[in-house]
């Protein structure tokens, strides 16, 4: 019984150091997942803050339109400093918005980071409808099976 119980502590001595290692090496890893999660939400704020810029300027953009058409302007404000600045703006936040949005996007792909892992991390239970329409298979995407018609083949007054 002796020779048991002593092969029993040795063993639970080994199992417990594995047990140790294995949840060293997952703390690494969420530790890491958590930091690159963490670039990527201050990046989407960013983001989020060069799409309310850019709409700013597009309302700006439409009141000068708006006012220039008003006085009777003409139609033409290719030659205007002011109309020139704001598409420059705009295709300068448009850029940004685009350099940012891939950086993300390098950073999801590195470390296989999903945006149901994003949404998990902050906390948001929504659905994520961009990542389940790529994983879902609709019925348009399945070849139609010849001579079989479905639902959506009958005309809308039959249904």
């Amino acid at each position: 019984m002796s020779k048991l119980w002593d092969d029993l502590k040795k063993n639970m001595k080994v199992w417990g150091a594995a047990a140790v290692e294995k949840a060293e090496e997952v703390s690494k890893i969420a530790v890491v997942k958590t930091e690159e999660l963490t670039k990527i939400s201050k990046i989407k704020i960013e983001v989020h803050q060069l799409q309310r810029d850019l709409n700013k300027v597009y309302e700006d953009l439409g009141r000068f339109v708006y006012s220039k058409t008003k006085e009777g302007a003409k139609v033409d404000f290719s030659k205007e400093d002011e109309y020139s600045d704001f598409i420059k703006r705009i295709d300068e936040l448009k850029a940004s918005i685009g350099e940012k949005e891939a950086v993300i996007q390098n950073i999801k792909d590195e470390y296989d980071i999903k945006e149901a892992d994003i949404a998990a991390a902050t906390g948001k239970s929504e659905v994520v409808e961009e990542e389940a329409a790529e994983e879902e298979v609709t019925e348009e995407d399945k070849p139609a099976e010849a001579g079989k018609a479905t639902e959506e083949d009958e005309p809308a007054e039959d249904k």
